[in-house]
């Protein structure tokens, strides 16, 4: 009688849950976003079904990973979902191969009964997500704070090469807009200052009698032109140009992250020469001689080189 009962509400639950699915679907393709939210949050409340459903902190993950291409997407899974229907749902949903990729992390993680551990992937995703909220906010600061934090979270970690990827998409697109918010601000304020200097060197001219009409001596001539360098090589650093070759990734042609050598002396993005040897072979894709994972190591003298460029040419960040 009571697993009678039990099973009862289960599909009640779940039953609700699809419904409030739905509605928030509606909502979200009404542009009522605000709607939305209320009813997926509604769908992801904590459930007392006994019967293992996602953990609520899990549920909020898996649901920022489905949802992560588009701000408050349609939410794909409900509460009370077990692990294997989870992935089953994503598997057949949108964009399925990218989402599965990044479910099962969690869903291992989500069956493992170390509660520190889950905890510290709590604590990434929320400096992650608190990151994204910043950077809508056009906080960049912030952001780039919050990513910085979940960052540093991940490099002791073996979960770094499945989560930092998309932690330094967002991480470079908040520093690309940090700088182009105080870019704008400087060039507007060095075009006013190179003005006004003009116009005091062009007074001082006319007032020694250098300056007689409409011409002008060659002292006043060259001193134009040197005012001119002067503020152009004051603002050269916010000029975008092309990224040294030596500082990008011969597959990619973006600038390094995280750059690893190889035995042949060509270096690579980490991330990218692993996906070469995973789907394609173990060999060097340029110089075609065998290669494997162990045989890569980390390029410290581009990687500080990266940085140093980084620091002083934030347009940099902006990604292909």
């Amino acid at each position: 009688m009571a697993t009678a009962t039990a099973d009862g509400v289960a599909v009640a639950v779940a039953r609700q849950a699809e419904l409030r699915r739905i509605e928030g679907n509606s909502c979200f393709n009404k542009a009522r976003l605000g709607a939305a939210i209320d009813c997926y949050t509604e769908a992801t409340s904590p459930s007392p079904i006994p019967t293992s459903p996602i953990p609520l902190p899990f549920q909020f993950m898996i649901n920022s990973t489905i949802s992560r291409q588009s701000l408050f997407a349609p939410m794909l899974l409900s509460t009370g979902s077990t692990g294997a229907s989870a992935i089953s749902g994503a598997r057949n949903g949108p964009r399925s191969k990218r989402i599965a990729g990044e479910l099962l992390p969690l869903m291992t993680l989500w069956s493992r009964p170390s509660t520190s551990y889950i905890s510290f992937v709590c604590m990434v995703q929320g400096h992650y997500l608190l990151g994204c909220a910043m950077l809508e906010k056009k906080e960049c600061a912030l952001a780039i704070k919050e990513f910085n934090k979940a960052l540093d979270l991940l490099k002791s970690s073996n979960l770094r090469d499945k989560m930092a990827e998309d932690i330094w998409q967002v991480l470079a697109k908040a520093k690309y807009q940090d700088w182009e918010i105080h870019s704008t601000q400087r060039v507007w304020k060095m075009q006013s200052l190179k003005e006004a200097c003009e116009n005091a060197l062009q007074e001082h001219h006319f007032l020694s009698g250098t300056l007689v009409g409409d011409g002008a001596t060659n002292e006043y001539t060259d001193q134009l032109k040197l005012l001119s360098e002067v503020f152009t090589k004051a603002t050269i650093d916010d000029t975008p140009t092309d990224v040294p070759d030596y500082l990008c990734c011969q597959i990619t042609f973006e600038i390094f992250r995280d750059p690893v050598i190889t035995p042949s002396g060509i270096t690579y993005e980490r991330s990218i020469i692993l996906e070469h040897l995973c789907k394609v072979g173990n060999f060097d894709p340029v110089t075609r001689e065998p290669l494997k994972e162990h045989q890569l190591v980390p390029n410290l003298a581009i990687k500080e080189a990266v940085q140093a460029y980084l620091k002083n040419h934030s347009w940099a960040y902006k990604l292909n």
